[in-house]
């Protein structure tokens, strides 16, 4: 007998049908003798319609009532599959995030675990219930409501994972694990049997939406087993995530392709070449809670030099107004250019560590194809590069292709 912990997301709990479904799954763990955790989001599409009836309400909904509002979607998920449980003949509870006590900081709208009190759920499961939780939610410290932003619930089994020494937690969703890249764009893309926490949190943090990066974070701190599942195929045994060294890992070099193309690039041009500079640049930047990606700063000539850096899409223009009105006439530069119609595409793989020759081989895949490559940046298992947005498909198919992602090791 093992402690498992289940997630479902909001497209395996879409309809009432769907929750019944989900319910029968359950129920077939239980009967292998499994003590069963299981943590719900809310019904397909439920959260986008109580945000849109908050903005209808107020242009910017205050954080603290939003959270109260937005937290009710789960709250139906978990009584409707607790409801069909206790149809099937099942002992089960429900939970909210409050009543089982998951201790946030006060952050609303993305609010961090702090503890979580097991004692409750343990008493449950000890005495035969099926424990149904809600995701995405729990309590600060004044006893309000908080959430822990898009794709909390993951974020929620994964936590409730580690404060009970599950076995395994496992992610249902509506795919059947990590594949080497998006199989919409490259139709022999592969399911990994297995992959690193390592490469499963460059690949989530570079556009991969299979788990929420904070979810992988959790697990990887505690050395919680994440197995990505799919909860409309049975007998799939999925992905599992987990450490390098307690695996027989898949010995390829490169295990994935990740692309995102919510980028844009902007250049400040005709810098002073001084040191604090990049400081100069980006503090008024950060001060404005604008995520920096990629920076690149060009060799200096002349006593100037170019300052190039990526930002979220939907913070370009705010941040081409920082540096306009703010930035430039402080410093002295010539002008800043900039554009949103670039992407970053990334090949990831631990194998990276031990092979020489990757990043070569990867830069003229592209050049072949005649993509020119913008920005440049690496780590240890991962090199990303900034295309013209209108090559990232191709891109992506190319460095596939070149890397014989489609082959099975």
């Amino acid at each position: 007998m093992a402690l498992i912990v289940q997630k479902y997301g909001g497209t395996s709990v879409g309809s009432t049908e769907q929750i019944k479904n989900v319910a029968c799954r359950i129920a077939k763990f239980q009967s292998l003798g499994h003590q069963l955790v299981v943590v719900v989001s809310a019904m397909s599409g439920e959260t986008n319609r109580l945000l849109a009836l908050a903005k209808e309400t107020q242009d910017n909904p205050n954080p603290r009532e939003l959270d109260v509002m937005v937290s009710t979607g789960e709250q139906v998920s978990i009584a409707l599959l607790s409801m069909a449980l206790i149809e099937m003949g099942f002992k089960a509870r429900s939970y909210t995030g409050a009543q089982v006590r998951i201790h946030t900081d006060n952050a609303y709208n993305k609010a961090r675990i702090i503890k979580i009190d097991e004692d409750k759920l343990r008493a449950d499961l000890d005495a035969g219930y099926i424990v149904v939780v809600a995701g995405f939610q729990g309590v600060d410290e004044t006893g309000s409501i908080t959430t822990l932003g898009r794709g909390g619930s993951d974020t929620t089994g994964v936590a409730l994972a580690a404060a009970l020494k599950a076995k395994e937690c496992q992610i249902y969703t509506d795919v059947d694990g990590v594949y080497t890249t998006d199989p919409r764009i490259v139709p022999e893309a592969r399911r990994l049997k297995t992959v690193t926490f390592e490469e499963m949190m460059e690949l989530a943090s570079l556009g991969s939406k299979v788990l929420q990066i904070r979810s992988v974070e959790f697990a990887g701190k505690y050395k919680v087993r994440l197995r990505v599942l799919s909860s409309f195929e049975e007998g799939g045994e999925g992905t599992l995530i987990t450490f390098e060294e307690d695996e027989n890992m898949e010995q390829a070099i490169i295990s994935g392709i990740a692309f995102n193309h919510d980028e844009a690039k902007i250049t400040v041009l005709g810098v002073p070449d001084r040191p604090g500079i990049a400081y100069q640049i980006l503090g008024p930047v950060a001060d404005a809670n604008v995520d920096v990606d990629m920076i690149i700063q060009n060799v200096g000539y002349d006593g100037t030099t170019d300052f190039s850096f990526t930002v979220h899409r939907n913070e370009f223009s705010r941040t081409m107004d920082i540096l306009k009105s703010k930035v430039i006439p402080h410093i002295g530069a010539r002008d800043v250019v900039g554009g949103d119609s670039i992407a970053k595409v990334s090949i990831v793989g631990v194998g990276m560590r031990s092979y020489v020759g990757i990043a070569s081989k990867m830069f003229r895949a592209l050049a072949e194809e005649g993509i020119n490559i913008q920005m440049i940046s690496t780590s240890e298992i991962r090199i990303s590069v900034i295309v013209d947005e209108k090559y990232m498909e191709l891109a992506v198919r190319v460095l596939h292709k070149s890397f014989d992602l489609d082959q099975t090791p």
